[in-house]
């Protein structure tokens, strides 16, 4: 059966879209993803409906989805604004509402006007975790690498930057010696983490490692070596481990491939990929080639849930770290920050965007608020764990602040932004006057990056207090070549403190290390 809409005809048999004659490309599951709507247009098809016909039951993140229905949509020419043939129907699903002519596959269509522009969706990455080899020669120890594995893929399940391959699928190939590159085919990912599990006595050791599965190569792998004293409180930390390592490692990969890419080639998701390794480098230069990067990608997408958060947070950081104004782009952000959790109200990285947007207006409740909110979604998201320490350290908690810094350098000790996590720990022991600490975390913090402004900062106050006038002196210095406006007026109105001491407490820092 063959379907002719507008300009376009959809053909089942050939598995075809075409506009105006010329073929429009379409990724496989995008394809079966419109065929089965305009199949059902008779009526509203639900979210199960289509996670049973298109992912064969698989689970698959809300952004999953909403990405496949903006891919049909692009591919029509729709959008989700107009919604001229995709309906978002609210709380019940999708419903194609165009008028549609149905032919036989052997009829040929009418000629058509000229052909609108194809476009190519973005298309996020699957993942799929295998179930952990025993190595312990004991089938009793079964129980243990299945639980580490099925763990390890509701751990990442919860970062909805992927699709995550369901248990009952990436179990099949247990027991089974099969090359990665068939396994990736047969379940349509680009990723495979695999590993194994040896157990004598009361030790155990467990090694994981994160394959691309379209080069052969190994992205990450990591060893484990742990006593059992808690079997439960073991396999909870190094399935915590392993997910909050595996994120930052397929950004990076996909970053990789996206600059393999020719330029007028680069899709939504490709953009978000470049913004976030520009992101990651913590510099005035990236922070605003990133915000550029995002910018053209929400142009391609305006509903692209996660690259409105990042712009969002974007924004925010650069505000922090005196590279923008706040008055400026607090509006932008708040309502990118606001249609991100609009497009997926489960999406961490939404949410710690908004926590973001209030931390650095001050609203410093609502901030802790959507930093929590954010970590029930994800408990492994480290960027979270570290805003969330930050926001505590302002609002005048910081015991729980310089606890929760900790978490997020033991979530993820290869962080590209461990050296935030260190400032934040660092600013946290400052506000305890626990000065020398705070001095040997802005250093550590340094040391993971030169440029880093919040480490600078930390150590200036610090040596300050002390009277280190040579360290202060110093600190100062940099402080000014990364941050050129740092001054105590913007310090006294642009950072957003509960207490009126604990500004005073940092400005007094300021005042003894010289900065007027």
């Amino acid at each position: 059966m063959r379907f002719v809409f507008e300009n376009n005809v959809l053909d089942g048999d050939l598995r075809e879209l075409t506009c105006g004659g010329a073929a429009v490309p379409l990724q496989p599951q995008v394809f079966d993803l419109l065929l089965y709507l305009v199949a059902q247009r008779a009526r509203v098809v639900s979210k199960d409906d289509l996670i049973s016909q298109i992912w064969s039951d698989r689970i698959v993140s809300d952004s999953a989805l909403n990405s496949r229905i903006n891919a049909a949509r692009k591919a029509l020419g729709d959008d989700g604004a107009t919604q001229r043939l995709i309906k978002t129907i609210p709380r019940k699903g999708f419903r194609f509402v165009g008028d549609v002519r149905e032919e036989a596959a052997g009829t040929l269509a009418p000629a058509e006007p000229a052909p609108a522009p194809a476009r190519i969706a973005a298309e996020r990455p699957g993942i799929a975790v295998l179930a952990f080899e025993n190595m312990s020669g004991d089938p009793a120890q079964e129980y243990f690498g299945d639980g580490i594995s099925e763990d390890i893929l509701t751990a990442l399940s919860k970062q909805r930057w992927f699709m995550v391959i369901a248990r009952n699928s990436s179990f099949t190939y247990k027991g089974r010696a099969v090359h990665i590159r068939q396994i990736a085919e047969e379940l349509g990912v680009r990723y495979i983490v695999e590993g194994s599990v040896r157990k004598a006595d009361n030790r155990v050791r467990i090694t994981a490692q994160l394959n691309d599965a379209t080069t052969g190569g190994h992205l990450w792998a990591e060893r484990y070596d742990r006593e059992l004293v808690d079997v439960f409180a073991v396999q909870d930390e190094i399935t915590n481990a392993i997910a909050a390592a595996i994120e930052p490692q397929i950004h990076a990969a996909e970053n990789f491939r996206s600059h393999r890419k020719p330029p007028a080639s680069l899709d939504a998701w490709d953009l978000l990929m470049r913004a976030l390794s520009h992101t990651w480098r913590v510099t005035r230069q990236d922070h605003e080639a990133a915000r550029a990067l995002l910018e053209r990608a929400i142009a391609i997408d305006p509903n692209y849930g996660q690259a409105l958060a990042v712009l969002a947070a974007n924004h925010m950081f650069g505000v922090h770290l005196g590279w923008a104004e706040l008055a400026k782009v607090a509006p932008v952000a708040e309502a990118a920050a606001l249609a991100a959790v609009r497009c997926d109200h489960e999406d961490a990285w939404a949410h710690a965007a908004l926590g973001s947007v209030c931390f650095s207006t001050r609203r410093l409740a609502d901030a802790l608020s959507e930093f929590e909110q954010a970590l029930a979604l994800n408990p492994n998201f480290s960027l979270a764990q570290g805003y969330y320490a930050l926001a505590l350290s302002y609002a005048g908690r910081s015991g729980e602040s310089f606890e929760a810094a900790q978490r997020a350098i033991r979530l993820s000790p290869r962080d590209p932004s461990l050296a935030i996590y260190h400032g934040i720990a660092g600013y946290a022991r400052f506000t305890e006057q626990r000065y020398h600490d705070a001095i040997a975390l802005a250093r550590e913090a340094i040391r993971h990056r030169g440029d880093l402004t919040g480490g600078y900062r930390v150590l200036a106050v610090s040596a300050g207090m002390t009277g280190d006038s040579l360290l202060a002196e110093t600190a100062l210095g940099e402080l000014r070549r990364t941050q050129p406006n740092i001054s105590l007026h913007w310090i006294a109105t642009q950072l957003p403190w509960a207490n009126d001491a604990d500004r005073e407490h940092y400005l007094e820092g300021f005042r003894r290390a010289g900065l007027r």
